[in-house]
């Protein structure tokens, strides 16, 4: 144990009440308990001798944990796998705080559930003529927050589906899903999402290569007929929303491209993508060709995607681009032409590209190689400007001479992955055939390392088979350098068995001063999806709202709703019967609604409340609708009465002492009866017709 975590964790101990000392005095030196300090509860020793706790656990302990009331230093951003989800995490409690519905239903958040307020709701009708099923779940896999300066300003969140290839956008005001955008050519992703400094665009990058707008081509079409592509969403701040009308793509070689970074400061304008299967593979196996866990990793190198987007946008503006169902599309042949798309060689199997906090370093992780290597942008530009190349893909895509452009490799351990930057000149990677995250030193930047540059300085063990990692603001320009996370895939022997599928294990890792070491502190497991990327942020620069601005909100259009009310009323057109419902401690209004079977509903709720964390549900049995509505938000529900009978609606938070009470009658007559009720106003303003 390192000087700081034994004084510490001896601390601790002593004030636990507990023996500590021995083996740190003189053979034969008897170490006196040490007198617990006055106010500490007599049993917290005991606990300590009990559990058999370690100096270093308690400080683990101690470092995590948050008192009542107290609120978390940082918020990790995760992404929920195929979950379809969102996660925000606390550190260094390491508490879920919260779950965002994001492309998958969600009946407790009332989302996909029949408000109509919804991002889900509004993507599933716009593509309902597209596709031939609505899509309720994804695969999410890379979150990014809004940037301004390279620095992230807590105020939107990004992420991709893979499986889709689509993208949400989630405004963090209110932690709820605005818009979910589906790419209109391309039907997957993975380098998604990532955005430039200033949040001009979010990237998204493709992975599997599919002929471009989701058209048929057999597989033996595929050099000719296949291609990847980069899209690049403009995203408008004002209206929190990606316009397609204003983005554009860029065709790519039928690589798979994998993980993106955009630069920052000396490498803005600049977006780095990796990729692998370079050998152009369709595997088989079936037919007795190589597995694509063969086929696709017989080269030595790969190719890294150097795309001046900046220049794209310059092509774009100038009108040389084809246009595939309103997305502007820059063509390959273009791309080489314009001096957009260059290739850099990159190990084989990458599955990490990151760029260090001042741009100048991009560093790529190699599955199949115990190395990082990284790329100067000052030598990549250098060489583009010197067209100092090694050669042409089959495409024609030039290559950028690997030993003019490389700055350093650095032998780090087996199968490193992604990478992390803190503010003392150290980067992180992670390692999955290891199961470590690798510390070492950066060289040529602000910050300078004790250990002098390019060297690894230390490696720290994870359970299990650690994929991506996660530190404060570590992929900014300015990072925090206190918290690191390794989001490990496996969990093994970590936490009790409760059947054969097991959650994943995150581990918040202390890394802070660099030089006493990387300390774990905590083991989190999370069962509620499969995290595959993450970004931490300070609590402190998010400005979320307590409650809604003002009674009557649309959490979709982040405005006030044309349907917002503050009394209750029923209104009869033809069929179609509209309710204005209000929600408020302990009641609704109206509590009695009837009509009859095959009529239309159009229903609207408003929360009257303005006090924090008073938020009301809404659902009515056999009709498949859940409203969640929080303080000042309306929402709308339609269905058609397509069930006669009498159905009780209630809220669903418990929202008061009188919460039980808080429910109506939604009665549905024949349509045949003598004198079927066609519509209640309130319980005491009943009207009726025949």
């Amino acid at each position: 144990m390192n000087t700081r975590w034994m004084v510490v964790g001896a601390v601790a101990l002593a004030a636990a009440g507990v023996l500590i000392g021995r083996g740190s005095k003189p053979s034969g030196t008897v170490t006196a308990p040490v007198a617990a300090p006055a106010g500490l509860p007599a049993d917290a020793a005991g606990m300590v001798q009990a559990r058999q706790l370690s100096p270093q656990d308690v400080t683990a302990a101690l470092a995590t944990y948050m008192p009542t009331g107290r609120y978390d230093d940082y918020l990790m951003f995760a992404s929920g796998g195929h979950s379809g989800q969102m996660y925000v995490i606390g550190l260094p409690s390491m508490r879920v705080l919260r779950v965002i519905a994001a492309f998958s239903p969600d009946s407790w958040q009332g989302y996909g559930v029949g408000v109509k307020e919804s991002a889900l709701a509004e993507a599933q009708a716009r593509d309902a003529g597209l596709r031939p099923r609505s899509l309720t779940w994804a695969d999410t896999h890379h979150p990014a927050l809004s940037e301004t300066q390279g620095d992230y300003d807590g105020q939107y969140l990004f992420i991709g589906d893979k499986a889709n290839g689509r993208l949400a956008v989630i405004d963090l005001r209110d932690f709820e899903t605005k818009q979910i955008v589906t790419n209109p050519i391309f039907n997957n992703n993975h380098g998604a999402a990532f955005v430039t400094p200033d949040t001009e665009y979010v990237i998204e990058s493709s992975q599997f290569a599919v002929p471009l707008d989701n058209r048929y081509a057999p597989i033996t079409e595929y050099q000719q007929a296949y291609r990847g592509l980069a899209t690049f969403w403009k995203f408008d701040r004002a209206a929190g929303r990606l316009a397609l009308d204003q983005s554009f793509a860029v065709e790519l070689p039928p690589y798979w491209q994998d993980l993106s970074d955009a630069g920052k400061l000396a490498s803005d304008g600049f977006v780095f993508i990796n990729s692998l299967n370079t050998e152009m593979a369709t595997g088989g196996i079936e037919e007795g060709n190589p597995p694509f866990e063969a086929g696709a990793s017989e080269r030595d190198m790969d190719y890294l995607h150097v795309i001046n987007w900046k220049k794209a946008e310059q092509v774009v503006a100038a009108g040389k681009v084809t246009t595939m169902k309103g997305l502007r599309v820059v063509s390959l042949p273009t791309a080489i032409d314009e001096g957009i798309l260059h290739f850099v060689p990159e190990p084989k199997s990458p599955h990490g590209v990151d760029v260090c906090p001042e741009g100048s370093h991009i560093v790529i992780g190699g599955k199949l190689d115990p190395h990082v290597t990284i790329f100067n942008i000052r030598l990549i530009q250098q060489a583009i400007a010197n067209q100092d190349y090694e050669g042409k893909d089959p495409y024609g895509v030039p290559i950028l001479r690997f030993d003019a452009v490389k700055e350093a490799q650095v032998e780090i351990g087996l199968g490193p992955l992604h990478t992390q930057f803190d503010n003392q000149g150290y980067a992180y990677t992670s390692l999955f055939l290891d199961s470590s995250v690798a510390r070492w030193s950066m060289g040529d930047c602000k910050y300078q390392a004790p250990e002098g540059p390019w060297k690894l300085v230390e490696k720290l063990p994870v359970s299990y088979n650690i994929g991506h990692l996660a530190a404060a603001e570590g992929d900014t320009v300015n990072p925090d350098g206190r918290y690191l996370v390794a989001l490990n895939k496996w969990s093994v022997d970590r936490f009790p068995s409760l059947g054969p599928l097991l959650p994943q294990n995150l581990q918040l890792v202390d890394i802070q001063p660099p030089g006493e070491g990387m300390r774990l502190l905590y083991d989190m497991p999370m069962g509620l999806g499969e995290p595959h990327y993450a970004q931490i942020i300070k609590a402190d620069k998010i400005k979320a709202w307590d409650v809604y601005p003002e009674v009557g909100w649309d959490p979709l259009t982040q405005a006030k709703s044309p349907h917002a009310s503050y009394e209750g009323k029923v209104e009869r057109a033809g069929n179609t019967v509209e309710i204005w419902m209000t929600a408020i401690r302990s009641h609704f209004e109206p509590e009695r609604v009837s009509l009859a079977k095959g009529d239309r509903v159009i229903w609207h709720i408003t929360n009257l409340e303005r006090t924090r964390d008073a938020t009301h549900g809404f659902t009515i049995p056999g009709y498949n609708v859940a409203a969640s509505i929080e303080p000042g938000e309306t929402v709308t529900v339609e269905f058609v009465a397509d069930q006669e009978g009498v159905y009780p609606y209630y809220c669903l938070e418990f929202c008061s002492a009188l919460h039980l009470e808080m429910a109506g009658y939604f009665l549905v007559a024949p349509p045949s009866a003598v004198g079927a009720p066609k519509l209640a106003a309130s319980a005491a303003d009943e009207t009726t017709s025949g």
